[in-house]
């Protein structure tokens, strides 16, 4: 038998501050062998990234390992000093952070950055030769123009680029682990399948150990061997990743996937949400952490904690036997679960017929200044929005997809007055704003509002949520002072939070409340349109699912229209009436939701929904999929004729030429721009 390369033994890790002391982990045991890769899942707050970090003996301010090992080659990293933690990471242990932009030196160059590990780690190395293997490193993880990238800033790079960065350096003195935190968190589906494939190849060819940390269940799906569900600091399953999606056991894991909007989107229900929040880890639990939110939990669930044993029922999961399954529950999941002993969530009510058309978008441009430098001229443009024309109807939800830098946030800033259109008009209910006074844009700003990607930027950390929700009343002179407070109530009484919000301050709440409140912001004004850009992007799943399910209930309540913004496809099909697919500027494909997932018409859209990773490992085996390829062009100089003809498998020669006019093959409202469309389904016939 292989022995594991790292062993995880009871370890049990505290963080203490003045006030309290939070027992982060408390008993968590893993196993890892060479060449395997492990995902850790779970809620935000679960201790997935605290585990990753011990690892390494890189625990906050206040952190301690109270108990418990980590073997790693035979080496207690727990307990080791400083000088071998030291020489272990970088060198032997990689690590990719979550955001790279945080973990990249902004005073450093790319290439000093990359080189660095060699020259800490490899004595007897020159930095000639150390910056060559950096450059070559930079070449093997698919960084574009390599040489000229090494000489390069971290803010000079896009999301994805510094990402591949931030590999390299993990990897350029070919650990035998490799520890990935959130690695593709934020990312769209192209640029996350490119980083993902990127490791899984490297990983191979290196022959290394990983650990992914995600809360992804879709990358969970289709890039790990094994799998450790956690929450509140605990294991709650262990299995391998085909024994897992076929047959969850806890109950927290079944409703883990409930809660992903594929299975809401198949059978018209509201998204499955987890009640209540996950415990407070200053006081130790009594019983099952997780008792409090489940609905089979027991008098025994309350006050016994249950043990991570064996899964005795067994099973085959695809003809082969499920070994090592390992849960910690007294009511498990049966292994005969029949969908009535499913708690499922309500059908969605079915929504009334579209309204007049509300938003009119006509051939709208952007372009930015493209500039050089602080005292250069002007160098070209860049162009963000290249003719985008569509219709948005009262009460429809539009659901606006594509890759980073397509264009879609530029659109939803026009939309919402923050920018202002190079050429085109904007047209609000029959009215241009761009003709009306200046009053009349004061007062059309309170039905255009803009629910920002980043509720904790978005928000004045030295103001108290009382002011930051009342600060759009004052502006505009709603009410009065009792008027408002009683307005703002009433707002955090519809998104689920309590009235006593109002005395603290943003950093106070978790990531999914301050969602809430950024949902809550928007609403002050009584809009009619709703502009959501990305708002769940960085939401684990049973959060996600709590806010899309609190936005539907609102739309249904207060008649709202959304433009919703977002590269996630799976959340815009679940929440979307019409889809837009947005491309380096261009609106490529529009029309009904279920058709455009169902039956693509763009060779980009078909690109997109193959790429995107199914949270299913036997469905995912067993389909033929042609995921994008290819990097998108530079906006500051896109391609001649359709944009899209450098990375399109069936572009010819009209298309390098002729910008293609958009078509409607059926009665049904779905448009294409392209010269060699998709075949189209033929309709039934209504006679």
């Amino acid at each position: 038998m292989t022995e594991p390369l790292l062993t995880i033994e009871d370890l049990r890790v505290d963080i203490a501050s003045r006030e309290r002391t939070v027992h982060a982990l408390d008993g968590i045991s893993l196993e890892l062998a060479p060449g395997e890769a492990l995902g850790v899942v779970g809620e935000s707050g679960c201790g997935k990234t605290m585990t990753a970090l011990s690892v390494l003996g890189l625990l906050p301010p206040g952190g301690e390992v109270t108990g418990g090992r980590v073997l790693f080659d035979g080496t207690d990293l727990a307990a080791a000093p400083a000088p071998v933690l030291q020489d272990v990471r970088g060198n032997t242990i990689g690590m990719v952070f979550q955001d790279p932009l945080t973990s990249l030196n902004p005073t450093m160059t790319i290439g000093a950055q990359v080189a660095e590990p060699l020259l800490l780690h490899r004595t007897g190395l020159g930095r000639k030769e150390a910056w060559a293997r950096a450059e070559e490193m930079l070449r093997l993880v698919g960084m574009p123009q390599p040489a000229e990238r090494m000489k390069a800033y971290p803010h000079q790079l896009s999301g994805g680029m510094r990402q591949r960065v931030a590999i390299a350096m993990a990897l350029v003195c070919e650990p035998k682990l490799l520890i990935a935190d959130e690695p593709t968190t934020a990312l769209d589906v192209t640029t996350q399948h490119q980083i993902l494939e990127l490791i899984d190849g490297l990983r191979q060819r290196l022959g290394m150990a990983m650990i992914l940390v995600t809360h992804d269940l879709g990358v969970i799906a289709n890039r790990v061997d094994r799998v450790a569900v956690m929450y509140a600091g605990k294991v709650a399953e262990q299995s391998d990743v085909r024994g897992l999606f076929a047959r969850p056991r806890h109950r927290y894991t079944e409703a883990l996937f409930a809660s992903l909007p594929e299975r809401a989107a198949d059978n018209g229900t509201e998204l499955h949400t987890i009640p209540g929040l996950p415990p407070n880890l200053a006081v130790r639990p009594t019983g099952c952490r997780f008792a409090p939110r489940c609905t089979f939990a027991t008098d025994e669930c309350r006050t016994q904690e249950p043990p991570l044993a064996d899964d005795e029922v067994g099973g085959e999961v695809g003809g082969e036997k499920n070994q090592a399954h390992r849960f910690a529950c007294f009511h498990p999941v049966p292994d005969d679960a029949s969908e009535d002993e499913v708690v499922l969530p309500a059908a969605v009510p079915a929504p009334g017929a579209p309204g007049d058309v509300l938003l009119e978008l006509d051939a709208l441009v952007k372009e930015f200044p493209l500039k050089g430098g602080a005292f250069s001229r002007r160098r070209g443009t860049v162009s963000a929005v290249g003719g985008v024309s569509l219709e948005i109807r009262r009460g429809e939800t539009f659901g606006m997809v594509g890759e980073s830098g397509c264009g879609k946030t530029t659109l939803g800033r026009i939309v919402a007055g923050l920018e202002e259109p190079t050429a085109g008009r904007v047209r609000f209910d029959g009215g241009d704003p761009a003709d009306m006074s200046r009053a009349e844009r004061r007062a059309h700003r309170r039905r255009v509002q803009l629910m920002f990607q980043d509720s904790t930027a978005a928000m004045d950390p030295r103001m108290r949520v009382g002011e930051i929700l009342r600060e759009p009343l004052v502006i505009q002179g709603v009410g009065s002072r009792a008027e408002q407070e009683e307005r703002i109530a009433r707002l955090l009484d519809a998104v689920g939070l309590p009235r006593g919000a109002v005395h603290r301050y943003p950093h106070e709440f978790s990531g999914g409340q301050r969602q809430r409140l950024g949902l809550a912001r928007a609403l002050t004004l009584s809009p009619d349109l709703v502009v959501a850009d990305e708002p769940v992007s960085a939401l684990d799943v049973s959060v996600q699912a709590q806010i899309l399910n609190l936005m539907r209930e609102l739309q249904r309540e207060r008649g709202l229209t959304y433009l919703f913004i977002s590269h996630d496809l799976a959340v815009v099909r679940h929440l979307a009436d019409t889809v837009g697919v947005m491309y380096l500027g261009k609106l490529v494909e529009s029309g009904p939701a279920e058709q455009v997932y169902a039956h693509p018409l763009h060779p980009y859209t078909r690109g997109l929904l193959d790429t995107v990773n199914l949270p299913d490992p036997e469905a995912a085996a067993g389909l033929e999929r042609t995921p994008l390829a290819g990097e998108t062009p530079s906006a500051a100089k896109p391609p001649s004729g359709c944009r899209f003809r450098t990375r399109c498998p069936v572009a010819q020669e009209v298309c390098s030429t002729t910008d293609p006019p958009v078509s409607t093959p059926n009665s049904t409202g779905h448009q294409v721009a392209c010269h060699f469309p998709l075949p189209a389904p033929r309709l039934a016939s209504t006679a």
